[in-house]
């Protein structure tokens, strides 16, 4: 995991996903195996890597085309600048209370999941909804001058 910081270096680690969003801050499994609690307002996002090395955010930063998974196309905008599109869950229930994950448009990359805590983030703004279950597909009608095989 890394953990990206406004105006300082990149912090690597291990976080344990369950638990690792305590009431002061992120809390950070060194290396060398000592913990450590970075504060929220220090946190710029914390990136889910496959590998470490590289920087915390995202190589691609938005999506080329309309996102194919289901959920809500989001678009995040930090205090420093940097906007980072993504897809969260369209479920309210597993919104976090102090900050957001989302899937990064490059999914395949080395970003697996980033999570941007409240504190670093000036806006949030939705895209677009992905899969709605209110809009179903209709199939298309069967043209009249159609003969029926099968039919009875």
């Amino acid at each position: 995991m890394l953990i990206g910081r406004f105006d300082r270096e990149t912090l690597t680690g291990y976080v344990n996903p369950a638990s690792y969003l305590q009431p002061e801050g992120v809390e950070l499994l060194s290396d060398q195996g000592r913990t450590s609690i970075v504060p929220y307002p220090e946190v710029k996002l914390v990136a889910f890597v496959r590998e470490f090395g590289g920087p915390a955010e995202p190589e691609r930063p938005a999506f080329q085309t309309r996102p194919k998974m289901a959920g809500l196309w989001v678009s995040l905008r930090f205090r420093d600048g940097f906007v980072l599109e993504g897809v969260i869950p369209n479920n309210l229930l597993l919104s976090e209370g102090n900050g957001f994950t989302v899937i990064p448009p490059d999914s395949a990359g080395n970003h697996h999941r980033v999570w941007a805590p409240r504190s670093s983030l000036l806006a949030v703004e939705v895209l677009g909804v992905v899969g709605s279950p209110l809009k179903q597909r209709k199939a298309k009608p069967v043209p009249k001058e159609q003969i029926g095989l099968f039919d009875e």
